[in-house]
């Protein structure tokens, strides 16, 4: 399996914690923000504000956190004002990390990143360094128990996704769309009654890394520094380990 889905399942099952929540809660009220400030308030009319709702209702953010970042972003009410950008550095074992994040404080949150780069064994690049090792793409999860694999691929290249693939180890079938196809695709999944348990638009490597032992152990220890920090919204890594590697680490 990819790093980023190994990766995505591993932050599921922490962000199920309440020590996590609230630093859930932080990342998703600053998406709708920064949403909202580049695209406006209308949610019809901004597929990115409309995602960025979508992610915190999936997580039961209260619908009045919701609203008031919503305004909070489009300047409605005071508020601080956020920058986004991307880190690029290597973890241990060369393995190619992207870091998003949105911030009130860049020398902060640079400091930040690079530490956790340093403590662990990895270092943060250039600009340019890893991006072009991934690829951008909307991504939709099926459970396979909830629809058939031919059924799937017929409602997804009618409204427009690339391809289907079927991802045996996690028993869910994996849409992925162009960036620009996402909202598209998703409006036709919702107006056909399709349930995605999840719907996102993520940076995809192209190859990836065999890591095991110690050096997987440090990659999934970076990670998680890394997502830990409260300036970074999102880790991508093109990582790869085994399941028997995973079940060791656990």
């Amino acid at each position: 399996m990819s790093g980023h889905s190994k990766w995505a399942n591993i932050k599921h099952k922490k962000a199920k914690t309440d020590a996590k929540k609230g630093k859930v809660f932080t990342k998703l009220v600053k998406e709708i923000m920064v949403a909202a400030k580049t695209g406006g308030s209308d949610i019809n009319g901004n597929p990115r504000l409309r995602l960025a709702v979508d992610k915190a209702k999936a997580e039961n953010l209260p619908a009045d956190n919701i609203e008031r970042a919503i305004k909070k972003g489009a300047g409605e009410l005071q508020n601080v004002t956020y920058e986004e950008g991307t880190y690029e550095g290597y973890g241990p074992g060369g393995v190619a990390v992207l870091v998003d994040f949105m911030t009130d404080n860049r020398n902060r949150t640079a400091s930040e990143v690079r530490h956790a780069f340093s403590s662990f064994g990895g270092s943060l690049g250039q600009s340019g360094s890893v991006a072009y090792m991934f690829d951008k793409k909307g991504v939709f999860t099926f459970d396979m128990s909830s629809i058939t694999e031919d059924k799937l691929m017929d409602a997804a290249l009618e409204a427009g996704a690339d391809d289907v693939q079927p991802n045996q180890d996690d028993k869910v079938f994996e849409v992925y769309t162009a960036p620009h196809e996402f909202n598209n695709v998703k409006v036709a999944f919702d107006k056909a009654g399709l349930k995605y348990s999840n719907a996102d638009i993520i940076m995809v490597p192209k190859n990836t890394v065999k890591v095991e032992g110690k050096t997987a152990q440090q990659v999934l220890n970076l990670l998680e520094e890394l997502e830990d920090l409260d300036d970074v919204q999102t880790v991508y890594a093109n990582f790869d380990i085994s399941d028997e590697e995973m079940a060791n680490l656990a």
